[in-house]
């Protein structure tokens, strides 16, 4: 896949936005992050998102909004969520981008949309940035297609869980429920890792290799 993509560091652009003129990386500082981008305003998955964000503050995750519509436009798009639920303050800059600078920047154009006006068109894209202000997950949708905003935090959920620990989150993984210990940890280094203890997984080959425990 051309472009930014995991792994990569996330380019420190200023950009206008609702917040004002901010640079990315500046502002995201050593957080865990989103950067999003939305088709158009006044769209219902990009409220989605919007309400969606006290869960992720919960997690420590800031979060960048990216259209191409006008600054008024997000504006007035903001004024509509807010007045849609009295209360809810929408907490996190939209970045302003008329000339598509910032979707191709970061890797955000959709390939076979186009604005009516024969632009470029950001696809419903998101990459997910660690603190050390690199992309550990990019989540890349066409603009046909909704995102599941569930899934969206349950990726947040692991990403920091194997931050932390020796561990990799199976299928279907949510928070509670066990986890993989890395076969890169000895038995002897687990018992030390994980003094809440562990189960290994009776297999055929009798390798001890699959071990799980709760964190």
């Amino acid at each position: 896949m051309p472009g930014l993509t995991i792994g990569d560091a996330i380019p420190n652009l200023e950009v206008e936005s609702t917040y004002g003129k901010i640079k990315l990386l500046d502002y995201i500082g050593f957080s865990w992050a989103i950067v999003f981008s939305h088709p158009a305003d006044f769209l219902p998955v990009g409220e989605k998102m919007g309400f969606y964000t006290e869960e992720l503050q919960k997690r420590q995750v800031k979060l960048i909004g990216v259209s191409c519509d006008l600054i008024t436009s997000h504006l007035d798009w903001i004024k509509q969520m807010e007045y849609q639920s009295p209360g809810f303050k929408v907490p996190f800059p939209v970045v302003f981008d008329d000339d598509r600078t910032v979707i191709r920047e970061l890797n955000l154009v959709d390939p076979e949309e186009e604005h009516w006006s024969g632009s470029a068109t950001p696809s419903r894209s998101m990459h997910v940035v660690g603190p050390d202000g690199t992309i550990k997950i990019t989540m890349l949708y066409p603009a046909s297609v909704k995102r599941d905003m569930d899934e969206v935090v349950r990726v947040v959920d692991s990403l920091q869980k194997t931050a932390m620990f020796k561990v990799a989150t199976p299928v279907n993984w949510r928070v509670g429920e066990p986890v993989v210990i890395s076969t890169s940890v000895s038995n002897k280094e687990a018992d030390k890792m994980f003094p809440q203890g562990y189960h290994i997984v009776d297999l055929p080959s009798k390798k001890q290799y699959l071990r799980f425990t709760k964190i």
